[in-house]
């Protein structure tokens, strides 16, 4: 009887270990950097409709993001360590491409690209 009283107890204890890490991750707080910004044409005005094209200077992998209304952008959980290079782009008019540099020890960056629409 002690034996599976024993049994059952040892059981229990690593089923709630097991399931411990799981329940962490719920309430995970986002690593990285958060990327956020503004794609505006020379008038200061929301370009809707830009791609914002991110890229992983290490890795060369390129996220996109499509601009909306207010011309508001972002990319969270940037890995640290890792510079990145962003531009936007609109019916064939690119931005000037900006970095973010992996020393820039920000939690958010915010970076404003510019478009000259016609």
């Amino acid at each position: 009887m002690k034996t599976c009283h024993l049994a059952t107890l040892l059981l229990l204890l690593f089923a709630v270990a097991a399931a411990s890490p799981y329940a962490k991750d719920k309430n995970k707080i986002p690593t990285g950097r958060l990327l956020t910004g503004q794609v505006l044409d020379k008038h200061d005005a929301p370009v809707t409709d830009a791609v914002v094209y991110l890229t992983n200077a290490r890795t060369h992998e390129v996220k996109t993001y499509i601009v909306s209304e207010d011309g508001a952008y972002h990319f969270p959980e940037l890995m640290p360590g890792v510079d990145y290079e962003v531009y936007a782009q609109f019916k064939g008019v690119k931005s000037d491409t900006r970095a973010v540099s992996q020393f820039d020890d920000r939690a958010q960056v915010n970076i404003v690209l510019t478009i000259d629409r016609q």
